[in-house]
């Protein structure tokens, strides 16, 4: 079996076993996502194009942009629609940027297709508005010289080309001396025509460089803009969903407690010789949450089968008796241990004890609670009976294990075994009556 396939498989335990909690999780997270699709979900959004006309360099392009953002075109475009807010508040939603071809696209945010539409091209036109009033304050004077310099500039050709006229005239002969200067004058002319030319075309491009026309009305948005408030709702549940799987995943991973029968008899240095089931106490009403969301139970411990009835637990009992034999004198001293605060555990035990004197066979049965702290040597009663070992599965980590075995070999004690217990719910409770006793009762009953 591949690590991938392996993987899939735990994957695929945690969530059959904990989809309750994963559920709760994936709630919570499309909760909280729908909770961020008001900060975080920009509504509609609407375009508005401004062109730039004449040559542009791109530093001029960029501060033209941060013009159409600014705080006075927002004012003005906020009066304008009557919204009742300053322009640095509508900052958050209204950005420009700028585009290929000295363009300035301007984008605007809103609640509704309308208002998105409505804001983008009032700001743009107002940002037209009043990039022309700035140019129009300081646009007399360059405007009157650079009439100044295209009427030069046409005086200028003027005279080139009557200076040509006349030496086209004047050039009849190309063999002569007098024609060879001709013609270089004549080709210096031309030169000095053609840079008058060019010229006065900057200086055309030069007065029409301020001119901004908006080009035509944004188009209305038909749907939402990416991230929606369904896709964050969406992908919260599906986040928290991932994040619980993940942390059951870490959860298990980080936990070192041996699970299986194998670790667990290797640890304590004897075979495991049965895995008991118990039923379940009834919760404290505080932990009612846990047994809804399915949190009640491990979910990484193996498949245990459950007991029909208690005389099918009792039939383990006298089995795992039966299998620790017996002294010289036909009596089994059997001195179970039970780690402090082990609930399941000390059940058993009190049921084994329980099954010895109740069937009446040799055995001899104390049960005594071990403390088990890390760092320290547990204390085991002194004497020389076996020890039977009786432990929640998946409760112990293996040096807590270890010391348990060491304890008993220091106290002279021998450890015949263990047994695992865990804790199963019953749909409807448990059946207290044994199917033996029934099926006598049924057929006494026939008779």
């Amino acid at each position: 079996m591949s690590d991938e396939t392996v993987r899939l498989s735990v994957v695929g335990k945690v969530v059959r076993r904990r989809w309750r909690a994963l559920l709760l999780l994936a709630v919570v997270g499309a909760g909280v996502g729908a909770g961020a699709s008001a900060v975080l979900s920009p509504g509609y959004e609407a375009q508005a194009s401004v062109l730039l006309q004449g040559p542009r360099q791109p530093d001029e392009l960029l501060t033209e942009a941060q013009v159409a953002t600014s705080s006075v075109v927002l004012d003005r475009a906020s009066a304008a629609l009557g919204l009742g807010i300053r322009g640095t508040d509508l900052q958050k939603s209204v950005a420009a940027s700028v585009a290929q071809g000295n363009v300035v696209t301007i984008t605007a945010k809103g609640s509704s297709p309308e208002r998105s539409q409505q804001l983008a091209d009032q700001v743009a036109g107002e940002f037209v508005k009043y990039s022309t009033q700035l140019l129009g304050n300081s646009a007399d004077q360059a405007a009157q010289l650079a009439q100044q310099q295209k009427e030069a500039l046409r005086q200028q050709i003027t005279q080139t080309n009557q200076r040509i006229l006349d030496l086209s005239k004047a050039v009849e002969n190309g063999d002569t001396v007098e024609g060879v200067q001709a013609r270089t004058t004549l080709q210096g002319l031309r030169t000095a025509l053609e840079q008058a030319v060019n010229n006065l075309n900057a200086a055309d491009a030069a007065i029409g460089a301020g001119n901004m026309v908006v080009l035509g009305p944004s188009e209305r948005p038909s749907s939402p803009s990416a991230p929606t408030f369904p896709q964050l709702t969406a992908g919260g549940a599906v986040l928290f969903f991932v994040l619980g799987i993940l942390a059951y995943l870490f959860g298990a991973r980080t936990d070192r407690r041996p699970r299986g029968e194998g670790e667990i008899g290797a640890a304590l240095g004897a075979p495991v010789l049965a895995s008991v089931d118990i039923p379940a106490a009834s919760e404290a009403s505080a932990k009612w949450w846990r047994k809804a969301v399915g949190n009640d139970r491990p979910w990484n411990l193996p498949e245990l089968p459950a007991s029909a009835d208690d005389a099918a637990r009792e039939v383990r009992y006298r089995r795992v008796l039966a299998r620790l034999g017996a002294d010289r004198d036909g009596v089994l001293r059997l001195l179970i241990l039970v780690p402090k605060g082990d609930a399941s555990a000390r059940k058993v035990a009190e049921q084994f004890a329980d099954t010895a004197r109740g069937d009446r066979l040799r055995v001899e049965v104390s049960v005594a609670d071990i403390e088990v702290i890390p760092g320290a040597q547990p204390i085991v009663p002194d004497g020389t009976a076996g020890v039977l070992v009786v432990v929640s599965l998946g409760s112990r980590n293996a040096w807590e294990l270890v010391s348990i075995a060491e304890a008993c070999s220091d106290a002279g004690h021998e450890i015949l075994g263990a047994v695992l217990a865990r804790e199963v719910h019953f749909a409807g409770g448990p059946k207290r009556k044994p199917v033996a006793k029934q099926r006598a009762g049924e057929l006494a009953g026939a008779r």
